[in-house]
């Protein structure tokens, strides 16, 4: 009995079938009416990729927590009639949006410069005659011309005529591919060698490509940004609603009015609501994709810079990301007596072709160049029949000295045919296929009686820096693992050549639940596995980095924290990557994670200042109102000190800051626990600070404002230049803007406190003592912060 699935497969081959024969000869092609008929029926020869509006982006960055609780908040100042503080605010919540859509905007304008290229076009038969068009038109039951250059429009069955096919984008596969009659070759794969009729069996999303990219659109990571950020909003949010309901409740105790309580209540939204907080994520990461594009290295996701701090495991791709993805000779293997390399090479260039694409000549013939000495590959050639898919050999007859010389090269197994092959040339070509390398065996001599010269190995050799490369990314505490779609042995040969030290699991093997540490080598992967691999070491608590060149890999590096697309990628690998490398080699990855650190220690500082501040402030408040009997702070003041504190808050996201040698993490609750020591200081500071204002030095209730405002400016201030470094706060120096942008925050808030502007005027002798005694309570806070730090690990 049949299975669903396999009946499900069989409907989806019977529509192919039958269009490639409706009505029509073998090779006669399809009629334009046919052929829109099918068009109908199958739609266009490409992969559609869901468009957004601009306007669409742009409204989506309003819908997020942190907006929702501005919004809210501009709702009810509108609704009080607080216009000047309700479009202070909206203000603050125009430019977060702002920077985020105009930095998301630059980095999709980057990539589809990337993407750029010539339309693809096609041979086809169409109403009895060879026409070009665009390759999007092709239909199930074309027949096309495929030719020497060409990239093959559509998954196709070769009918007529022979191919050498480069599918190292689609497959992994770093060695050409022959592709006779009877064989299907993939959409996307370029002809290196041969012409071929064929029939198009597939097309767009039914093609091996497009199954591809319909894994990337069901390929999806949930953001450990995206997740820290709601983490913090829900624990700010349920300890200052509590605060705020005591708040409340006090109010209504000591029978304070309902103008007043209303205005409180606004000022604690106010209070609790952490704006800079998007915008400080993102400029951040904005920053450190600034510094990356000098460096090669495009972002095209904002948030992949921030998971790059993260990441703990590296899938690397062999084909193109390790190696150099080409072709060269490793090993030469003379088994004739008398003859050398250089013999084996000459009688090899003899037999290959001296026009066209095909790698291996091609390799053959430069090196044979490059040696340099005169030899046998200068001699006439009478006779040249190039490589033959069928019979798997090149043949030469060449003239030297009078007599003919019969010279081929090809598979092993088919010049020893030919040429018997020794006991000693059996176990050299066992060793070189054991090494993972691709033999072809070099014969020549007398028509009737050919010897074996030699064997020739080439593989596709590791690039320049991949040693260095893994051995920093283990420096850094990332566990490199190769994933490949290659030969086992092949793919081992590389990895040991590069420092891959570990076992290699057994192809076709892959476990339910693998981990990183299982295996340090996955060879004869398909596009499915590796994004299983991916799923499968987040399931294990690891943050996965995913480097590659090919549609294969476009799933994978969709579904990893980080997909990283090589500089020779494809399209469809840069489209699902959030980080592109623009230039060779692979030092851009490591530029990545240390830039991505960089910015997490910068993010991460400033997160825990925020938790402080805002559950403090809360309380402030709380005992402001207990003190005095009035409310210490107006809604205009918060707001103000909003958007001074907390634009120099969020000129540390362009601060120095030293990456750590760990991968880190967000740690919401361990943040959440170094908060409360060092909140508990600054408060008992502010507090100390409100009762010598009002029982010493009889301040007013306005006048006490001005002091509340002045000084959490400062104690702000304070709290930046302590935090922002793990160690003493003068170990290191912070950056110009950030020391201009404190240095403007002071003048101004002093400026508005003595001069009265929108506040009751405070003595000159008083704001200067208040930043006296700031100074000293920085001091004291540092000291506090080495304790705490020693205890709890934030990063």
């Amino acid at each position: 009995m049949e299975s669903a699935g396999s009946g499900k497969a069989a409907e989806m081959r019977m529509p192919l079938q039958e269009s490639a024969t409706r009505g029509q000869p073998a090779l006669g092609g399809l009629s334009s009416a046919q052929a829109a008929s099918l068009r109908a029926e199958f739609g266009p020869n490409a992969v559609v990729e869901e468009a957004v509006h601009p306007l669409a982006r742009f409204v989506r960055h309003f819908w997020a927590p942190v907006p929702w609780m501005l919004e809210a908040t501009i709702g009810l100042q509108i609704f009080l009639g607080e216009w000047l503080t309700a479009s202070m605010i909206a203000t603050l919540l125009l430019f977060n949006v702002l920077l985020a859509a105009f930095q998301e905007s630059r980095a999709s304008a980057a990539l589809a410069l990337l993407k750029s290229r010539l339309i693809l076009t096609a041979r086809v038969r169409r109403d009895g005659a060879w026409v070009d068009g665009p390759a999007a038109e092709l239909v199930p039951g074309d027949i096309v011309q495929i030719s020497l250059g060409d990239v093959v429009p559509a998954d196709v069955l070769i009918l007529d005529g022979s191919l050498l096919l480069d599918q190292s984008m689609l497959t992994g596969e770093s060695i050409p591919v022959e592709m006779e009659i009877g064989k299907t070759a993939f959409a996307g794969a370029l002809v290196r060698r041969g012409g071929a009729i064929a029939r198009v069996t597939a097309t767009g999303t039914r093609t091996y490509f497009g199954r591809t990219a319909e894994l990337v659109s069901a390929a999806h990571v949930e953001s450990a940004e995206q997740k820290a950020v709601l983490g913090v909003v829900r624990n700010l949010t349920i300890i200052n609603f509590v605060i705020a309901a005591g708040l409340v409740a006090y109010a209504f105790a000591i029978k304070v009015s309902d103008e007043q309580i209303l205005l409180l209540i606004l000022t604690a939204l106010l209070s609790a609501v952490p704006v800079a907080l998007p915008a400080t994520f993102t400029l951040a990461a904005a920053l450190g994709a600034r510094t990356l594009a000098l460096k090669g290295v495009l972002l095209t996701r904002l948030s992949s810079l921030n998971e790059a701090a993260m990441v703990d495991v590296l899938c690397c791709d062999k084909t193109g990301t390790l190696t150099r993805n080409e072709l060269v000779v490793s090993a030469i293997r003379p088994v004739k007596a008398g003859c050398d390399d250089l013999d084996v090479l000459d009688f090899a260039a003899l037999a290959s072709s001296r026009e066209g694409q095909d790698p291996i000549d091609s390799v053959i013939r430069t090196m044979a160049a490059s040696r340099g000495r005169a030899g046998r590959a200068s001699l006439a050639v009478s006779r040249f029949t190039p490589f033959d898919p069928a019979l798997k050999m090149a043949e030469a007859i060449a003239v030297d000295a009078g007599r003919e010389i019969r010279v081929v090269k090809g598979a092993p197994a088919v010049v020893a045919t030919v040429a018997p092959m020794t006991p000693g040339a059996e176990k050299e070509l066992v060793a070189l296929t054991l090494a993972g390398y691709r033999t072809i065996a070099v014969a020549a001599g007398p028509s009737d009686a050919l010897e074996l010269i030699g064997l020739i190995a080439f593989s596709d050799p590791p690039r320049d820096d991949s040693t260095a490369l893994l051995a920093e990314l283990r420096s850094l505490g990332v566990r490199p693992i190769m994933i490949t779609g290659d030969a086992a042995a092949t793919a081992a040969t590389v990895a040991h050549q590069i420092g891959f030290m570990g076992p290699v699991c057994p192809p076709g093997v892959i476990p339910e639940r693998a981990r990183p540490e299982d295996f340090a080598i996955y060879a004869g992967i398909f596009p499915e596995q590796k994004y299983s691999l991916v799923k499968a070491f987040q399931q294990d608590g690891h943050a996965v980095g995913m480097c590659g060149d090919g549609a294969n890999d476009a799933p994978a590096l969709r579904q990893a924290q980080m997909g990283i697309a090589v500089s020779t990628a494809t399209d469809v690998a840069k489209a699902a990557a959030g980080v592109v490398l623009t230039e060779p080699g692979l030092g851009g990855i490591v530029a990545c994670i240390r830039e991505g650190r960089s910015a997490f220690q910068r993010v991460l500082t400033y997160t825990l200042t925020i938790l402080i501040n805002k559950c403090v402030t809360l309380i402030l408040l709380g005992a402001g109102l207990i003190i005095t009997g009035h409310a210490v702070l107006t809604p205009l003041l918060q707001a103000l000190s909003m958007l001074t504190n907390d634009f120099v808050t969020m000129s540390r996201a362009a601060d120095r800051a030293r990456p750590s040698p760990y991968p880190n993490a967000w740690r919401v609750r361990n943040l959440t626990i170094a908060a409360v020591p060092l909140g508990c200081f600054r408060l008992v500071y502010l507090v100390t600070v409100l009762a010598v204002g009002w029982y010493w030095m009889r301040f007013s209730p306005g006048e006490m404002q001005t002091l509340t405002f002045a000084m959490l400016a400062f104690a702000g201030q304070g709290n930046i230049y302590v935090l922002r470094e793990h160690g003493r706060l003068w170990n290191s120096r912070p950056a110009p803007v950030m020391m201009l942008a404190s240095f403007c925050d002071i003048a101004l808030v002093a400026s508005f406190a003595i001069g009265g502007i929108m506040m009751t005027p405070l003595p000159a002798s008083v704001v200067a003592l208040l930043a006296a005694t700031t100074v000293v309570f920085t001091l004291a806070m540092d000291s506090i912060k080495i304790a705490v730090y020693a205890h709890v690990r934030i990063d």
